[in-house]
């Protein structure tokens, strides 16, 4: 989230695209409700099924699953052509006014530099034109037709309501009454707010989507202003604290990447990912990587990180060329390249796409350790649940460990919520029986680890593990506030500003990032993270609610990073001259020395009217209508077709139907459906009355939602013979699925290019490992497609073709 949960309540119109937020964050969405009582805001579903969210919405509209694309940059056509945006938001605030490459192009589905035998782009014309002295070009008349602005308004014009009706399925009536209720917001005092989740990023083109959304955000002003923003619910707390916290397989804490085999040495790596400033007098506050990155090899390996080592840079592991993602592991796992594989908090059985492969993947390990409170479906594949998991035991030579682990309530920690709220919580019970913490279990295995390798030896260097700190008051039982203090950082000599003052003394926690030095003087394993734990005491355990603005920004309750800043950006709430776009609104104001007022300001000393533009982190200062090197798909948005599309085409360049570069391995390109076999389009998602896979280990849970089910339409049901309440069979290239049919208006039938697609709603939460043998059910991930985003890798489980019929009991 750039904003926070309560901040929704300030949004004078939500749009919930790509989510469910009543259904899945149903606390949360209080504050969508209280927009629409506080502001007489709005509120628009766009969905393939008519959903909780939608049964309160003012308007609800239904789109084709995986069209996203095609919807949003209709609305950016809208936007443009009816001269619908924020002037002097997108004027001053954006690289609308920046001249492209004029070797840059977009042709017949393809951007420039596509090379389909690799399916990679090279991105080098994907970038500005410069001047004499290396500034990008820029046309402050917006006159030029290579002017970004301008490229764009060309790029989508193809998006015409009628291609987003052949496209989406959704009416072109619908469509434009979508485009002008947000075009409303483009007035500088009104603000719009987009709340999406795994609907968008479950795709192909997941973080398209996302951008496509950000652009709208950005031509209308709604990019750091309350009631705004670019809004992820995540599934639960903790999945923004994995992400920031580096539990990607190419990614360290705080977003820095991991070095590959091609960087030598620091110095190399730190070249290659420090972004160089582009324009004169802007912050590129990603300049200080170096500084991140030191720190936090400081926090990994202690005083065994020196200058003369280059602080331990050749401990930390190297992605090896091409990179890893799940795809490529389970595929080493598949083809009996893998022999162990350590499984924590994590269910892949049942969340990765096309289970019946990562079962058969599984199998072929030498050991298996699960690290979870509850038994799983990954714990339990060895054994045969008949047709739910139709496996020979006896075949299976994987040995499987199970390590039970405290559940958050177990023990002391912070939750990190979708608003980048760091929250303390404080233990409610004991473990049960030899329950131990993530911590104790790694640390033992670390100790254990280095015994067997001391008294042993071993294939892989010792060192990288004899290297790491592990300067905890009991080494196999760290303490959470332990690791917390670790993710803040500590000076590790005295440290002065540039005046010469004394600021912090060595030993002391960093207050700020700020802080961070390159020189080895200050550790932070997670640079956005410092500030939580400060001299002054745990800022995560901060109880204040107090909000004198009524905006929401409570700065007294818990921490958020960046900085304990609510709102990301917020120099952007007001015009260059420090005037807010929305004084009732106002986040921040000039005091003659700083930005402050009801946020913190992420804005440093540069006076109103100063050349230092709002996007600090980008080295241009503006915010992105075109990219140059962050996507790997595209510097603009396009819409291509799911890689199992129901209408066999791509109505806007038929020879590219699908993204030229999405995440495909050749394994499992046998594994994809076409519509002839498989007419129909599945997609997945959740119920309020299951919690992910967890509660089906909950009996009143269970009872809840006592049997699986998929929705289905009326005119699909007379179809197929199919009567509310029959059994049926739903199955894809890859695998099959029983449950109930539930017959209902909910979801409706879609004419795209012609055809009639009809949509089967497939909820996520079954599985054999449930509290209650009577009520074991199939993965819906047997149905899903092991293809992904080609930025993330995020496998595209919201659209799949199925077909259904019916079945016997």
């Amino acid at each position: 989230m750039t904003n926070h949960w309560v901040d929704i309540k300030n949004a004078d119109l939500v749009i919930v695209m790509g989510g469910n937020a009543a259904e899945a964050h149903p606390v949360g969405f209080r504050w969508a409700i209280e927009a629409k009582k506080q502001n007489g805001a709005k509120l628009i579903v766009v969905d393939p099924r008519f959903n909780r969210t939608a049964a309160v919405a003012d308007i609800y509209m239904p789109i084709r699953p995986g069209t996203d694309i095609a919807f949003l940059s209709g609305v950016i056509r809208y936007l443009l052509n009816n001269d619908k945006i924020q002037h002097e938001y997108v004027k001053h605030y954006t690289n609308a006014t920046f001249l492209i490459n004029e070797n840059f192009k977009f042709e017949d589905g393809l951007f420039s530099g596509y090379n389909p035998e690799t399916r990679q782009y090279d991105k080098s014309t994907w970038a500005y034109q410069f001047d004499e002295e290396g500034q990008p070009k820029r046309d402050m008349a917006m006159l030029d037709p290579r002017c970004v602005i301008n490229m764009l308004k060309t790029h989508v014009d193809r998006y015409t309501p009628e291609m987003v009706e052949r496209i989406c399925g959704t009416t072109q009536e619908y469509f434009l009454q979508f485009c002008q209720e947000i075009a409303k917001t483009s007035a500088p005092e009104k603000a719009a707010t987009f709340l999406y989740a795994l609907g968008w990023t479950q795709h192909t083109v997941g973080s398209q989507n996302i951008r496509t959304m950000a652009m709208i955000q950005l031509l209308l002003g709604n990019i750091g202003v309350s009631g705004g923003g670019v809004n992820a619910l995540r599934g639960h707390s903790n999945v923004q604290g994995i992400t920031d916290l580096g539990l990607f397989p190419r990614m360290l804490p705080g977003y820095i990447p991991l070095p590959t085999d091609g960087d030598a040495d620091l110095s190399s790596f730190l070249n290659r990912i420090t972004p160089k400033t582009m324009m004169k007098d802007q912050v590129n506050y990603w300049q200080n990587t170096p500084k991140f990155m030191v720190s936090m090899l400081k926090s990994f390996y202690g005083d065994n990180a020196t200058q003369d080592n280059q602080f331990g840079y050749h401990y930390l592991p190297k992605l090896p060329k091409g990179g890893t993602d799940q795809f490529r592991y389970i595929e080493d796992m598949y083809q009996g390249k893998v022999n162990g594989f350590f499984c924590q908090g994590m269910n892949p059985i049942a969340s990765y796409a096309n289970s019946g492969k990562i079962i058969k993947a599984l199998s072929k390990l030498k050991f298996l350790v699960i690290m979870d409170p509850l038994v799983t479906d990954t714990s339990e594949f060895w054994k045969n649940y008949g047709e739910f998991n139709d496996v020979k035991t006896e075949e299976i030579q994987t040995e499987v460990f199970r390590l039970p682990t405290t559940c958050f309530v177990e023990e002391d920690g912070s939750i990190a919520n979708s608003g980048r709220w760091l929250q303390w919580h404080w233990k409610g019970a004991e473990p049960p029986g030899e329950a131990k913490t993530d911590g104790e279990i790694l640390s033992e295995l670390r100790a254990e680890l280095l015994h067997l390798y001391h008294k042993e030896g071993g294939k892989a260097p010792v060192k990288p593990l004899e290297a790491m700190s592990w300067n905890y008051a009991n080494p196999l039982e760290p303490k959470a506030e332990e690791v917390a203090k670790e993710n803040n950082g500590y000076a590790l000599e005295d440290l002065y500003d540039a005046n010469g003052n004394l600021i912090l003394k060595k030993g002391q926690l960093l207050s700020s990032f700020a802080q961070m030095r390159d020189d080895g003087t200050t550790s932070g394993a997670c640079w956005i993270y410092s500030g939580q734990w400060t001299e002054k005491g745990n800022q995560m355990a901060n109880r204040d609610n107090s909000d004198p603005s009524n905006l929401g920004n409570t700065l007294g309750w818990a921490f958020a990073w960046p900085m304990n800043r609510r709102i990301i950006y917020n120099r952007a709430s007001a015009d260059l001259a420090g005037n807010p776009w929305n004084p009732k609104r106002q986040l921040i104001k000039w005091n003659g020395k700083n930005w402050n007022y009801i946020d913190v300001a992420d804005f440093g000393t540069a006076a109103p009217n100063s050349p230092t533009l709002p996007f600090i982190m980008q080295p241009e200062g503006v915010s992105g209508l075109f990219v140059r090197e962050r996507m790997v798909d595209g510097p603009f948005p396009e819409h291509y077709e799911p890689v199992e599309t129901p209408i066999g085409t791509n109505p806007l360049h038929p020879n590219v139907v699908s993204s030229p570069v999405a995440r495909v391995l050749d394994s499992d390109k046998a594994d994809l459906g076409t519509s002839s076999e498989f007419p129909y389009v599945g997609t997945t998602y959740r119920l309020t009355e299951h919690f992910h896979y967890w509660t089906k280990n909950s009996l009143l849970n269970v009872i809840a939602q006592p049997e699986q089910f998929v929705e289905i339409s009326e005119q699909l049901a007379a179809e197929k013979g199919i009567r509310n309440g029959d059994h049926v069979k739903v199955s894809s290239k890859r695998g099959y699925i029983k449950a109930v049919a539930v017959v209902t208006k909910r979801i409706r039938p879609l004419v795209a290019d012609g055809k009639p697609i009809h949509t089967v709603g497939i909820p996520i939460h079954w599985g054999f490992a449930t509290v209650t043998k009577a009520k074991k059910g199939f993965f819906a991930n047997n149905l899903t497609v092991r293809a992904g985003d080609a930025n993330t890798q995020t496998p595209e489980s919201k659209c799949m073709l199925v077909n259904i019929e019916k079945a016997e009991a």
